[in-house]
């Protein structure tokens, strides 16, 4: 038996701030790669456009976690029971026939044209979260918008009542940052689970006391005549509370970014909002808050691209490695608003593309055209390698994001940013201390 390669670390500080100089060394070497992530457990992981579209829609793959084989269970970064069992049930980690009968529950909800319909709504509601702004200062945009707006979304739109979306704490969204079972900060992991199981008893009794035409009372309903299992209408809740709503946020933040390491671009979409539906498009390619898609796994050993996998191993997409392919998207590292970047993978593709994809370009789109309205001269208040990006390891987003904004020069500087970015080596004053060489979505 041939000698496994000898794998790659995906994380770090360097490597969480800007992982694309790391990707693209990757991608110049082939399309599947052997990589150990924090908690010790090692994947295959999949970089380049063609070799990411091909594995999303690759039957073999099953999401599936009794796929998983013992070396992997071993170390992987996965709930404890009973949570494991009672919480992850959900559509992220089921095959058909299965996710297609739970996958249909949740599609007219989430319909284009039904998420298009409450656009006023939405509106209304990311002016009110920034009336209570001065007209010039400093704010942090998490905490004052981008790890509020989602949520309020969410709510409006699954028929979370108002007194129990006061009471979801947002601290429970971390347990999308797993840590693995020898992990010092496994304990408040596994408090937090916990206090977010408890959050969705109470909503179910709450719909069930309470039954409307929202899409939470539709669940509680499909669960009381046996059309699915309770574990899978608390599986489900726990995937519309915390994925339907922190990537989100994880997006808005960096698109705001990518936007403020670029002035003369965020100046341009400022002036010219009728350039929003685009933009959004390429600032989801450009940064995707789905770094990486989560495990698949090939039932019998199998070839991947020219490289054997091992029956039960992981295999992980790279979706910002796939975006940033300069064999599919031109000057790939560039952020450019005048590209039609539809192609981009950041949702994902095939029967696991996130239902939810409707709903997030309209809250980003409008996040980005109210913030840039509301807070003109909008600029960094702090360094760029002060930002403090979240350790996850399948999202990208920062936890605050403090700007000035208001009357004042634009101290952000453009002196060559525009051309490039964080990963690029385009010369912004930003990259400083980026990473600089090789040595986690949809549902």
């Amino acid at each position: 038996m041939s000698r496994l390669p000898e794998p790659v670390e995906l994380y770090g500080a360097d490597h969480t701030r800007d992982p694309y100089p790391l990707y693209a060394e990757l991608r110049e070497r082939g399309p599947v790669h052997r990589v150990r992530f924090p908690s010790g457990v090692c994947a295959w992981l999949v970089t380049g456009y063609e070799a990411a579209h091909q594995a999303l829609t690759d039957p073999r793959l099953g999401k599936h976690h009794s796929r998983g084989n013992a070396a992997w269970r071993a170390r992987a970064s996965i709930m404890p029971e009973p949570q494991h069992s009672q919480l992850q049930v959900h559509l992220l980690h089921q095959d058909p026939p299965r996710h297609t009968a739970l996958r249909r529950l949740l599609t007219d909800t989430f319909a284009p044209s039904r998420v298009e319909a409450l656009r006023p709504r939405f509106q209304e509601r990311a002016e009110a979260l920034l009336d209570g702004l001065p007209e010039s200062g400093t704010a942090d945009l998490v905490e004052t918008f981008a790890a509020r707006f989602p949520f309020q979304v969410l709510a409006e739109v699954i028929g979370l009542p108002e007194e129990l979306a006061n009471g979801f704490d947002r601290d429970w969204g971390k347990v999308v940052q797993p840590v693995g079972p020898t992990d010092p900060g496994r304990p408040a992991y596994e408090a937090r689970l916990r206090g977010l199981q408890r959050y969705i008893a109470g909503l179910v009794a709450h719909k069930r006391r309470e039954r409307g035409t929202d899409l939470l009372s539709r669940l509680v309903a499909a669960c009381d005549d046996g059309r699915i299992e309770p574990a899978e209408l608390d599986s489900m809740i726990f995937q519309l509370l915390v994925a339907g709503q922190e990537p989100v946020t994880n997006q808005i933040t960096t698109a705001l970014v990518a936007l403020l390491r670029h002035p003369r671009q965020l100046a341009e979409l400022a002036a010219r909002p009728e350039l929003l539906p685009r933009a959004v498009e390429e600032l989801l390619r450009y940064d995707s808050a789905f770094e990486l898609t989560t495990w698949r796994f090939f039932a019998e050993d199998a070839d991947l691209h020219g490289t054997r996998v091992p029956a039960g191993d992981s295999v992980i997409v790279s979706l910002c490695a796939a975006n940033r392919d300069p064999r599919r998207f031109a000057d790939a590292d560039r952020l450019d608003l005048d590209r039609s970047p539809r192609s981009h993978l950041a949702f994902g593709h095939g029967i696991h593309f996130c239902p939810g994809a409707a709903l997030a370009r309209i809250e980003l789109a409008i996040a980005l055209e109210t913030l840039l309205r509301r807070l003109p001269g909008l600029r960094l208040a702090t360094s760029d390698d002060q930002l403090a990006w979240i350790p996850a390891v399948l999202a990208r987003g920062v936890d605050r994001l403090p700007v000035t904004y208001g009357a004042g020069e634009n101290t952000g500087g453009d002196t060559g940013g525009d051309t490039g970015g964080a990963a690029s080596g385009g010369g912004c004053p930003f990259t400083a201390g980026r990473f600089a060489g090789g040595a986690a979505a949809a549902c």
